[in-house]
């Protein structure tokens, strides 16, 4: 249960008049009531409930028609391959040695093997859900110019704050255009400069993409919130700081330039702007994480009752346990879906959680994964069970959902670890206006919390960028790094790192090189020809 925020979207005004044509297939939005714009934008209320909307489309799907209204999820399921957080874990994490899915009736077995292919309905979703949230969000910045407000009586001091929150609107276009650049590499390319109505979008191309989201969080850093003033759930400056410091670490794969001076820029700006790190490393993933937002920079909100979903972080308590430990996962049920496999237990000494707090792990007597490509569930088969997210608060509270059937866990886009490590292998990997004994500071903060004492400590000689990913596997595993982690290291689809059942192979095998980046989906294809395909697919 989170703030004013998460409280607005129990009463969202789903009233954004959008009538665009989407990569996949028109998108008619169908309102559930009589409100229209004119009503919806007359009201600061109105006017904050459809930004909440803009942030809630990272949390629940809101993809459904009304009864007897067209469905815009083009028979997609909106649980597992049209929400955002679900869509977003599995791309960026199936594919690694942080995980794995069991089940054997849909395609997403086939992330975890590097083999999928552009008819891959996963894909279809992932790629169609960043495109639906920016059309809601142009939507939003053409109803808020200072024309339209003051058509809708808007004016004066509420005019004002209103224009500010452009820029939130603007910082979650940025992002979800970050996650096409770093998953799909070119995008459709919509804009509120381009209207509504049906058309074709344009597709834009990597190198383009890096440099309209550079450019748009750039331009929006004097209109986004002093960091650490607004509302918990809400984005401001230091949010746009985290993803500048997060796309040029990545810069070189994006665009072919290392822009590592630049991470360190903005990695700096993010922790010397007030961040601390919580207390518990476990309680970061409870269901009252609400209390860690000195480290969260930007997490997204999640209700067991007010954002009820089986994509948010709903899946990460059932998907992970079974009818045995369901309990400890503070859910009613487990759906026998997800765990990791050895790559990930390998990085730590204990796997008990004893001596490194960061281990929260399961069934850590049978880590082999025994039999994957026949399994259904996991029960029998092996695997490194993850107990990571759990929907049980720190102070004993019950949590929102009596049922226990949907979470309370905010999932962190941004926290304060990730700026460590990217300041600390952007200074390993030659950028300027850092330094390695401050890196190695960082580091020990981090390990400092997860021992309890300095008994985990690293020496100077220590830090090398092979230890930096390890650490980073430690600390942000199952957060949706690890594939673009590996990527930028070249150890994705190489023979260089191999781990269990990659390439579909018991002990692992090395794939093409295309898998390190997803096609666009056939169908999007053959709907919008100005989009074409990536190589060798």
């Amino acid at each position: 249960m989170k703030n004013s925020l998460i409280a607005r979207l129990y009463v969202l005004l789903l009233v954004v008049s959008v009538t665009a044509s989407s990569c996949a297939k028109k998108l008619d939005l169908f309102p559930d009531n009589e409100l229209t714009a004119d009503k919806v934008y007359s009201t600061p209320a109105g006017i904050k409930s459809v930004l909440a909307k803009l942030y809630a489309t990272l949390s629940i799907t809101g993809n459904q028609g009304p009864s007897g209204q067209p469905d815009i999820t083009g028979g997609l399921d909106e649980g597992s391959q049209v929400a955002f957080i679900r869509g977003f874990f599995n791309c960026q994490e199936l594919p690694t040695d942080e995980a794995v899915c069991f089940w054997q009736d849909q395609t997403i077995k086939s992330f975890h093997g590097l083999s999928w292919n552009s008819n891959d309905p996963f894909l279809l979703g992932m790629y169609a859900r960043p495109i639906y949230n920016v059309t809601l969000i142009n939507d939003y910045l053409r109803q808020s110019t200072s024309d339209n407000l003051s058509r809708y009586g808007i004016t004066g001091t509420i005019a004002a704050e209103v224009t500010k929150t452009r820029a939130e609107a603007r910082f979650l276009r940025a992002f979800n255009y970050w996650v096409m650049l770093d998953l799909f590499g070119k995008s459709t390319f919509i804009t509120e400069a381009d209207g509504i109505g049906a058309f074709l979008p344009k597709e834009i191309s990597r190198a383009d993409l890096f440099k309209y989201v550079e450019a748009e969080l750039l331009a929006i850093d004097a209109d986004l919130a002093p960091a650490k003033s607004i509302e918990y759930g809400r984005v401001d400056k230091a949010a746009a700081w985290a993803l500048l410091a997060r796309l040029y670490l990545n810069a070189k794969v994006y665009t072919g330039k290392e822009r590592y001076t630049d991470a360190i820029t903005y990695a700096n700006k993010v922790i010397s702007s007030g961040y601390s790190l919580y207390k518990s490393y476990p309680g970061l993933f409870m269901a009252d994480n609400d209390k860690a937002k000195d480290e969260f920079i930007f997490a997204v909100n999640c209700d067991g009752v007010k954002t009820q979903a089986y994509g948010n972080t709903s899946f990460f308590i059932h998907a992970a346990c079974g009818a045995s430990d369901n309990a400890i996962y503070g859910v009613s049920s487990g759906w026998i879906g997800y765990r990791a496999t050895a790559g990930l237990a390998n990085l730590f000494t204990d796997l008990s959680g004893t001596t490194d707090q960061r281990a929260l792990f399961t069934n850590t007597s049978d880590i082999a994964i025994k039999d994957y490509a026949k399994s259904a569930n996991f029960e029998g088969y092996g695997g490194l069970g993850v107990r990571k997210f759990v929907n049980i608060r720190s102070d004993g509270l019950p949590a929102n959902d009596s049922k226990k059937e949907f979470s309370d866990i905010d999932f962190p886009i941004f926290r304060l670890p990730e700026m460590y490590l990217i300041y600390a292998e952007a200074v390993l990997r030659g950028g300027a206006g850092g330094d390695k004994t401050t890196a190695v500071g960082y580091i020990n903060d981090l390990r400092k919390r997860a021992y309890g004492n300095t008994s985990g400590n690293i020496a100077f000689a220590d830090l090398t960028l092979d230890f930096v990913l390890a650490e980073r596997g430690r600390e942000l595993y199952w957060e949706g790094h690890r594939r673009t982690d590996l990527v930028r290291y070249d150890l994705l689809t190489t023979a260089t790192y191999l781990w269990p059942w990659k390439g579909g192979a018991a002990s692992g095998t090395s794939v093409d090189k295309k898998y390190n980046i997803f096609p666009i989906p056939a169908t999007n294809r053959t709907t919008n020809p100005n989009l074409s395909q990536n190589d060798n697919y």
